[in-house]
């Protein structure tokens, strides 16, 4: 049973989307602040978390970026903001996922699910001795943290990120169209936009490159996509 971690100050909306999702087949932890979402995510090591913008004790996205020091866990946003700049920080903070309130519980569930059957995806395609044991002088993967080591150094990257690294390292040299990248990310379940992608690889660039503005691993093919050099 897949265990989930809300955290909204919403005590309605809390309870709201504990019942749905209760009902649903998951295991829900609620808090009502950030810090005690934080806490509650180092003893609880959640599958997925959900969390609101708006805390009563520090922002949702100051929440999210301390969330992704800790562990490589799935986020999904759940905000009143809806202008893409929104979206975009929440990236940047490194988010997975960002859903618009008001927004269906039908539609809720579906990203839910969408991100836990990459998540599921991904482990089994990360299980030890299979082809997926990518070797690079420069970047590894760490199936078990999923995380990057980048010149002998874990480095942490969100879901998205982590996936579009597996994606660059089982088929280098290869060109990824936008399209190509947000199928393998979201499927047809969950917002992702060209945007969003383009994001994901600028932090990317700045986790792996020597200097980012002058990438020589990602390397843009205009008007396509991206690949990945060796």
């Amino acid at each position: 049973m897949y265990k989930i971690i809300v955290i909204e100050d919403d005590v309605m909306m809390s309870s709201m989307l504990t019942m749905y999702l209760v009902e649903e087949g998951y295991q829900v932890k609620e808090a009502a602040t950030g810090e005690a979402g934080i806490e509650l995510i180092k003893q609880y090591e959640p599958d997925l978390v959900l969390l609101d913008l708006i805390l009563p004790d520090v922002d949702g996205l100051l929440v999210c970026e301390k969330i992704r020091q800790l562990s490589a866990v799935p986020i999904m946003i759940l905000s009143t903001k809806s202008e893409v700049s929104e979206r975009v920080q929440a990236l940047k903070a490194g988010a997975d996922d960002y859903l618009c309130k008001p927004f269906s519980m039908h539609e809720l569930t579906a990203r839910v699910e969408a991100i836990l059957r990459r998540s599921i995806h991904l482990s089994q395609f990360n299980e030890p001795n299979t082809q997926d044991n990518f070797t690079h002088d420069i970047i590894e993967l760490d199936h078990d943290r999923k995380i990057l080591i980048v010149r002998g150094k874990p480095v942490e990257t969100t879901f998205s990120e982590y996936e579009i690294m597996r994606l660059f390292l089982s088929s280098p040299n290869k060109v990824f169209s936008r399209d190509e990248l947000i199928s393998a990310l979201r499927g047809f379940d969950s917002f992702v936009t060209e945007r969003s992608i383009d994001v994901h690889i600028v932090n990317l660039r700045k986790k792996i490159e020597a200097n980012p503005k002058e990438p020589q691993m990602i390397k843009t093919v205009w008007g396509f996509g991206y690949k990945f050099i060796v």
